[in-house]
Order: C-alpha cells, then sequence, then structure tokens
C-alpha cells in the first residue's frame, strides 16, 4: 500500500518537475518575477544586483527573469537608477549578473522594456528625448504629459532596438529573453484600443493592433539562434487602469495571441493581479490557462503567489500574510499552465524556493515592504 504524499512531498513533486522552453530546460517549475529596483545608478548593474540574482538562483530558483531594462532607444525610460540593456558599460554589467548567476547554479533571462507614453517629459536618463507612443495619448482620457504620435522610422527604430537587446542577450551569456508587453507600457499600448487610436497598418482592428509587437518578436527571433527563448509578457490590466480588456473573451485573446505565438513567441507570461481568478466567465481557466490552451505554448502564470494581497498595495507600502498553495499545486497538477512567477515573497525572502521545495513552510514570513528598500 503506497503511503499517501505529505504536503511537503506534494509541493516538491509537482514544482520540481523540468519543463523545455524551447532549447533551454529548467530543472523546476519556480520563475522569478520581474520587479523594478532602481540599483543600477548610470543604468549599470552591479556587483550587488549580481549577488543579489544570484542567492535566488542558490536557493532554488529555476529561471530568473530580471527587472525590466530598458532598450537601446532614447525614448525608453524615466530614470537613471533603472538597468539600460544597451552601452558597454551597462553590457558587462549585466554580463557579470549572468555569470554570477550560472555559477549559482541558476537561468536567467532579461525582461527588454520601453515605457512608452509613461515617460514623463524631460526625465533621464535622456532628458531630452520625447515622449512617444502609438497615438500620443496616455490613458483613456488624454491626461499625463505630452507625446507624440510614432511615425513609422521611430517604429522601425525601437524594433531595432529591441532585437539589438536581444543579440547582445545572448552574446554575454543570457538564457533567452522576455519582452514586456504588458501592463500598459509602449508594446501593451499598441495593443490596447484605448491607447492605440492609429488608422495605418499599426492600428484598427485586434490583429492590427497586434502587428508592432509581431514585428518586434520577429525580428528578436531573427536576431538570436533558433534554440535561445523568447518570452512574452502580457496582461489584460494596466497600471492606470485595472479593470482594461485587452480582449473580453477567448475568441478575442486568441486573435491577439495568434499572430505573436506565429512571430516567434516560446512561452507566453500572462501577467495578473490574483492568478487563482478567472479570465472569463463560464470557465476556472485563469489568463495563465487560457493562453496555454489558445496559443499551445507554454504560459507562466503570476499574481500574489504564496501571499495573500494584492501587488500593487505591496508596492505602495502594505503587508501581506503567507498563503497556502494548495490551489497553486492543483492547477499545476492539472496541467492548465506551466510555471509559476513569484515575485514579492521572492523579493523579501532569497530562499523562499528552497523552503517551498523542502517543505518548510512554517519558516516562510509576512511580506514586509521595508524589503522594497533594500537589495536582500
Amino acid at each position: 500500500m503506497t503511503t499517501p504524499a505529505l504536503p511537503a512531498d506534494r509541493a516538491a513533486q509537482i514544482l520540481s518537475r523540468p519543463v523545455s522552453l524551447n532549447g533551454l530546460t529548467l530543472p523546476n517549475r519556480i520563475v522569478m518575477a520581474p520587479m523594478t529596483r532602481q540599483f543600477s545608478p548610470g543604468g549599470i548593474p552591479g556587483a550587488e544586483v549580481a549577488a543579489y540574482y544570484a542567492r535566488r538562483a542558490a536557493a532554488g530558483v529555476g529561471l530568473i527573469v530580471t527587472e525590466g531594462t530598458y532598450v537601446g532607444h532614447e525614448s525608453a525610460g524615466e530614470s537613471d537608477r533603472v538597468p539600460r540593456f544597451h552601452g558597454a558599460e551597462q553590457l558587462a554589467g549585466w554580463a557579470k549578473v549572468a555569470e554570477a548567476v550560472h555559477l549559482a547554479g541558476g537561468t536567467i533571462v532579461p525582461q527588454l522594456w520601453h515605457i512608452g507614453m509613461v515617460r514623463g517629459a524631460g526625465r533621464p536618463p535622456f532628458p531630452e528625448a520625447p515622449t512617444v507612443g502609438p497615438s500620443g495619448i496616455r490613458v483613456v482620457d488624454g491626461s499625463g504629459d505630452p507625446g507624440r504620435a510614432m511615425t513609422l522610422q521611430d517604429i522601425d527604430d525601437v524594433i531595432a532596438a529591441f532585437a539589438e537587446a536581444a543579440a547582445a542577450a545572448e552574446r554575454i551569456g543570457f538564457d533567452g529573453v522576455e519582452l514586456h508587453g504588458a501592463h500598459g507600457y509602449l508594446i501593451d499600448q499598441f495593443l490596447w484600443q484605448k491607447t492605440n487610436r492609429r488608422t495605418d497598418a499599426y492600428g484598427g482592428d485586434p490583429v492590427s493592433r497586434t502587428k508592432f509587437a509581431a514585428e518586434i518578436v520577429a525580428a528578436v527571433r531573427a536576431a538570436v539562434s533558433p534554440s535561445f527563448p523568447v518570452i512574452f509578457r502580457y496582461s489584460q490590466w494596466k497600471m492606470e487602469a485595472y479593470d482594461a480588456q485587452l480582449a473580453a473573451t477567448p475568441e478575442a485573446l486568441a486573435a491577439l495571441l495568434t499572430p505573436l505565438a506565429e512571430a516567434g513567441v516560446d512561452a507566453f507570461h500572462a501577467s495578473t493581479r490574483r492568478y487563482w481568478l478567472p479570465a472569463f466567465d463560464g470557465s476556472d481557466l485563469n489568463l495563465a490557462g487560457w493562453t496555454k490552451k489558445l496559443t499551445g505554448r507554454p504560459a507562466i502564470t503570476v499574481g500574489s503567489v504564496g501571499l495573500d494581497g494584492e501587488f500593487i498595495r505591496g508596492f505602495q507600502g502594505e503587508g501581506a500574510a503567507v498563503k497556502d498553495l494548495d490551489d497553486l499545486l492543483d492547477r499545476l497538477e492539472r496541467e492548465e499552465f506551466d510555471l509559476v512567477a513569484v515575485g514579492r515573497a521572492l523579493l523579501q525572502d532569497p530562499e523562499w524556493a528552497a523552503k517551498v521545495l523542502e517543505g518548510r513552510f512554517g519558516e516562510l514570513a509576512a511580506y514586509d515592504p521595508a524589503a522594497l528598500r533594500t537589495l536582500n
């Protein structure tokens, strides 16, 4: 008679299964979610940043997705303390980060980022750069700093910047790339009809609104080796519109994701604020579950994993209690999605993965927003 697995054994059994993303095999299903830290003066990740990521790798995180890092387009960002993925010093810093993570036994991909209309006018690292987006508007009512609609040359320049960053990532030793197409930033601004009011080939119907994102994916795919994984992160919600929807039905979501999968996305990172909420009426599947079902690609879920409290509030100074993983393990066991991205819990505790995989649940601690102020 087989002895039923203990809860600790069950977590280890389910989370420790290897999974492949194109040519990369991950040892387990735990992903470190990208979280902006602003500890890279001059856009250069230093030794503290390398050690920060390496600690998570050493404790068993299967895949690290770095904080968002600006591509080589002057309008891409608005902070000189957010790392950049262009420039000799910046790339040299990133090479040391990748090396440190590999020495600790981990795998790592940079998240490539352009913030578009979210950028405030006159902000660093390039104060003279214009704020640009698909239609020159930031939110539904057009508020925010003024910007301008991107020209076709602007579009070509940004696509090239993403491709160059991806090629650099492979060249300096990273294991893949993630493209930030979520949360109301530039790629997402093209995807969302409220911020994309273009009348050319890059606007209009849902498939036309995916053209910019699909061309970035295709350019990145062409710039790296065939086996180099390309992950695409997307969301329904926006930083300034939590109730926003790119797609109101599974059919609409399929229209959005299919061109991206065909362009070369190897895995989708479906960003939600609470992973356990259904994406659409009539089904318990969350957004990652629908993504996998509709595209056939591996899917990463995310959103308040291991904590009872929504993550935006956590980044606004609220704490959060520990939440059990039973429902998450159930969903993984029935293969609703393939990987689980963990944010605040890993931000606070670099040993989180080891504690979960080893059944040391009693050692997990509530989230303290003071963790935001350090590179623990």
